[in-house]
């Protein structure tokens, strides 16, 4: 298909390309939406034209290399942040090269653009009796305890991702099999057993709505909406800010729900549970380790789960930093979580 008008092209890109014939996931689409606004913003203010006078000839690899050292220079973005920026483009040019040929030599100058390095960040995570602290404060009464207190045992019982609990739905969670279904990167599907405890937490929580509405949001705002990624990390963020943590560097550390996550993962490699028990239960598949780690089936991650117990339960006997920690490939592991 040619395209003769850059903004034909991009509904293209997103509708056809992406959506309908990679079927990649919303938030990729969102994260690359926002990466191309930004970038025809950027060449359209270089250009000094309304940005619906950018013409495809103006996308070039010059101006990608120029808005790139924007990100980091003007806008003060993290490598990271700049990185992704760069994998949107090169998906763009990519696809552009496909359907003008004559385009080619600039997306292949755009392929070419390097990635810069970037350290790994460091791992946090929450000692067992600061996650029993942080639960022995949260608050008994009021509008939102029910609902903070399921919110914060279901991220510690499952070592879900933000979007993936922003996600849930009703219908999503087997309770009478103690058993969640989580959608997560890669428009992956996996299952995660409950504790007992998290399962009464969320039968309280949800009430009537149980056996109805299966689309119903599980955690919902105070407007009746479900709860955003930012929403989340509040709620996360207001009941752990009694707990002082601070990193290698003496600066305090904000604890969100990837906090929880490594916390989780951090437990169950103590409890003794196989590494790639955890990385199934956790939904965590990694590029440099394809070959291929066997699916775990539920049943083997509810014996896991009875080998790390909840935050409400005992944890004598458990090391005060075991030798694991000492052990750089596993660090090095539980940071790419």
């Amino acid at each position: 298909m040619s395209t003769s008008t850059l903004g034909a092209l991009l509904y293209a890109f997103f509708e056809d390309h992406l959506k309908a014939q990679k079927g990649v996931s919303a938030a990729t689409v969102r994260s690359y939406r926002d990466a191309l606004r930004l970038f025809l913003v950027f060449v359209a203010r270089d250009l000094r034209r309304r940005i619906t006078r950018v013409q495809i000839e103006d996308l070039t690899a010059d101006r990608v290399r120029q808005f790139l050292l924007s990100l980091e220079t003007q806008r003060h973005n993290h490598i990271r942040s700049r990185n992704q920026r760069l994998t949107a483009l090169k998906t763009f040019f990519d696809y552009l090269a496909t359907q003008q040929p004559e385009r080619l030599i600039e997306a292949e100058r755009v392929m070419a653009i390097p990635v810069k390095r970037v350290p790994p960040p460091p791992t946090y995570f929450l000692e067992r009796d600061e996650i029993q602290m942080l639960f022995a404060h949260l608050p008994a009464s009021g509008p939102y305890a029910l609902r903070d207190r399921a919110l914060l045992l279901f991220l510690y019982n499952t070592g879900a991702r933000v979007q993936e609990v922003a996600d849930l739905r009703r219908r999503n969670l087997e309770l009478d099999r103690h058993r969640v279904h989580l959608h997560g990167k890669g428009d992956k599907w996996r299952a995660c057993p409950l504790w007992e405890e998290s399962v009464l937490l969320l039968s309280q929580l949800l009430g009537e709505a149980l056996a109805a509405a299966p689309e119903r949001p599980v955690f919902i705002s105070q407007r009746g909406q479900a709860l955003t990624r930012f929403g989340i990390y509040k709620i996360v963020r207001r009941h752990s800010k009694t707990l002082v943590k601070r990193g290698s560097d003496g600066a305090p550390i904000l604890i969100g729900p990837h906090v929880v996550r490594h916390t989780a993962a951090v437990h169950l490699l103590e409890a003794g549970v196989e590494v790639n028990v955890i990385r199934a239960w956790l939904g965590h598949v990694s590029l440099e380790t394809t070959n291929r780690y066997a699916e775990i089936n539920i049943a083997m991650k509810e014996a896991a789960l009875k080998a790390c117990a909840p935050p409400t339960q005992a944890s004598a006997g458990f090391p005060a930093k075991p030798i694991w920690r000492d052990d750089t490939s596993l660090l090095k592991w539980l940071q790419s979580l």
